[in-house]
């Protein structure tokens, strides 16, 4: 006879195979299996501190953190000198750590986020105490770079700490950082930070054909990725990236850890960086070039189907996520739809054959 308990969780593990079948409004890839990897859910891993800098505390997978970082570090021309990062909870608190790093460096300067940037950088701003100039959005989601110019040039006698949107949030729209450092220099502004938030694009962007240039061989300072959106960590997990010089102004040593404190929240899950470290020893640049370049394609594929019933979309370059009209709430229920006012969209991921696109178009048309 069954327990509650037993009735409970395997009534749990149905709802959520019925839901994972259905999303197409999130950012989640729900296709990796880690179960070669759940023996070590048996362990209290902890990340402490710097993990660079070992800890007193040895129950940890730092060594499978710095793989993964250096991974990515790679893919994003990141000189070996100027090297640094750590995992986060998720993107939100990369992107604050790279804001920080602009607030240590610049205690007097302004904050710069387009209108379309994700609702985060707004609660960061507040949480860090830095005053923000909101700066237009283009039609396409794409920053305003005339606005931003204008402002800039209004207060150039201020630093600037400067958010690059990689991927918007409900657009899918990419800033162009060359065109942003161009701004910059034309202003002859020679105090500024950038800081990229990449949580979708930035597992996508280094392996699609003649996307936007945004690595480290450019002026950035700081660059933010959510592990468990492209890769799908099955966790929350946000790949930080900053530059070594930024983060030794603000390192402390903290003799009761036995390391130096270098991250925002100190203690950090020890499991997701064994989970992508797996996801990239397993599926690799080649693995990872396919998948992007899958989802953009399937994006394309939705495009066309959308054109072909006459459903108002819109998609951006390099993109995949396809804006749409907002459906009737019974579909965007089933599908789970991400709505912003008359608008929905699906972000195509690994998961989201043509098969699922048909069929959600099905619904559309009836």
């Amino acid at each position: 006879m069954k327990t509650l308990i037993e009735e409970t969780l395997q009534q749990f593990a149905a709802l959520m195979r019925d839901k994972t079948s259905s999303l197409l409004g999130y950012p989640i890839n729900t296709s990796p299996s880690y179960r070669r990897l759940y023996r070590f859910l048996d362990y209290c891993l902890i990340n402490l501190g710097d993990p660079f800098v070992p800890s007193s505390y040895r129950i940890n997978a730092e060594q499978f953190e710095v793989e993964a970082l250096q991974f990515v570090a790679d893919l994003y021309k990141m000189p070996t000198s100027d090297f640094w990062g750590y995992l986060a909870s998720g993107c939100t608190e990369s992107n604050l750590y790279g804001i920080f790093l602009g607030r240590e460096l610049y205690p007097d300067g302004l904050l710069y986020f387009s209108k379309d940037t994700h609702y985060s950088l707004s609660k960061i701003a507040r949480l860090l105490k830095i005053k923000t100039v909101l700066i237009n959005s283009q039609t396409s989601g794409e920053i305003d770079y005339s606005d931003l110019e204008k402002q800039l040039r209004q207060h150039r006698f201020q630093p600037a700490i400067i958010n690059c949107n990689l991927g918007t949030t409900i657009k899918g729209a990419i800033d162009r950082v060359e065109k942003i450092v161009a701004i910059l220099h034309r202003l002859k502004m020679k105090k500024y930070h950038l800081h990229c938030d990449a949580a979708l694009f930035g597992m996508m962007l280094p392996f699609i054909k003649d996307a936007p240039r945004a690595d480290f061989s450019l002026p950035i300072g700081s660059l933010a990725i959510s592990a468990h959106k492209f890769i799908g960590t099955h966790m929350p997990c946000g790949i930080t990236l900053a530059r070594k010089a930024l983060v030794k102004k603000i390192e402390r040593p903290i003799e009761y850890i036995g390391t130096v404190d270098t991250t925002i929240t100190g203690c950090r899950n020890g499991h997701t960086p064994l989970f992508l470290w797996y996801a990239i020893k397993t599926r690799g640049r080649d693995g990872f070039s396919r998948e992007a370049n899958s989802c953009v394609d399937n994006a394309s594929y939705l495009a066309h189907r959308l054109k072909k019933i006459g459903w108002p979309y819109f998609l951006n370059p390099y993109s995949n996520i396809v804006l749409l009209k907002k459906p009737k709430s019974a579909i965007v229920k089933k599908w789970q739809l991400a709505v912003s006012q008359n608008w929905a969209h699906v972000v195509v991921m690994q998961s989201v054959t043509t098969k699922r696109i048909d069929e959600f178009v099905g619904d559309l048309h009836n």
